[in-house]
């Protein structure tokens, strides 16, 4: 299948090399033209600009777009609208706000042309192991768009899905992070818990492996864990300070909008909030109030 990508950071591109080791024709562009030539390089043909993008694919089009959420998704997204035609497809492969592709999508419908969000998950493990693909649009636009899922999935079969109309693959993906936040913490807190019991001398990465293999908390997340526990075990060059791209907050207002519980991932959010604060003048207050009410020591700057 004939697609244009527009968006070559880590994630574009190596979708890019996927699609292209697949077996399909991709037409990229992006800001830096650095970018375009190393997919150039690997098989793609360059565009230098979205018009030039557009000239190079046949009708009915499909353009990928892979680029920041919010102003740049915004950016691009409007640009093509003024460039592609009736029965072409738009697709928003970044992690926008689901609000924000219903408005999209509404407005792109007016022309006939088709939104597709697909809320993607694999990070750089990507282009090896292949994406998680949660997409929503219309029926027959998906359908086109079959054969570039089946490359961009682990297995044609398995990891990807139409889940709903459009906006549907963006909302997914953000329960998704929303759930991600909360696997994270459990295991933040609990290997803390394992590294403080220092009478026992425990080996936290030997642990992470015994639990890679039949625990019923084995997982990808607890992979990764003991992948960054054997190069570092004591993780003594990292900062502990974690940032979030807003899916978890969006998870989150989304739960109290539908009156839906969700405490552990209310909580995973704020303590990366936590995370972020090199003085807590909150953590100050519960000392002094400490103190007052109980007389409880205080552990005063020098």
């Amino acid at each position: 299948m004939q697609l244009g990508m527009v968006g070559l950071g880590k994630m574009g591109a190596n979708m890019t090399t996927r699609l292209i080791n697949g077996g399909h024709h991709v037409v990229v562009t992006d800001r830096e033209p650095d970018a375009i030539a190393s997919a150039a390089a690997r098989g793609a043909r360059p565009a230098k600009s979205l018009d030039e993008l557009v000239e190079c694919l046949d009708t009915p089009r499909a353009v990928w777009v892979m680029v920041p959420s919010g102003a740049a998704t915004e950016s691009v997204i409007s640009q093509l609208a003024s460039r592609v035609h009736e029965n072409d497809i738009v697709v928003d492969g970044g992690n926008s706000n689901y609000k924000d592709t219903l408005r999209r999508s509404e407005s792109l419908s007016r022309d006939g042309i088709h939104l597709v969000d697909v809320g993607t998950s694999g990070g750089v493990w990507g282009l090896t192991e292949g994406y998680s693909l949660m997409v929503g649009g219309d029926v027959g636009a998906v359908e086109r768009l079959r054969p570039v899922l089946e490359t961009l999935a682990p297995t044609p079969e398995h990891g990807w899905g139409r889940v709903g109309p459009s906006g549907a693959g963006h909302f997914v993906k953000m329960i998704h992070n929303g759930i991600e936040y909360g696997m994270m913490q459990a295991y933040a807190e609990g290997f803390e818990v394992l590294k403080r019991k220092e009478s026992f001398g425990l080996d936290v990465h030997q642990i992470a492996e015994i639990w890679r293999h039949g625990s019923v908390v084995r997982s990808w997340l607890l992979d990764l864990t003991a992948r960054a526990l054997e190069t570092d075990p004591n993780l003594s060059n990292i900062q502990g300070w974690v940032a979030d791209s807003g899916e978890g907050r969006w998870s989150v207002a989304e739960a109290i909008d539908l009156d839906v519980p969700a405490p552990v991932m209310t909580m995973s959010l704020l303590m990366r909030f936590v995370s972020r604060q090199d003085d807590s003048f909150a953590a100050k207050m519960l000392a002094a109030m400490r103190n007052q009410f109980g007389g409880h020591a205080l552990k005063k700057n020098d």
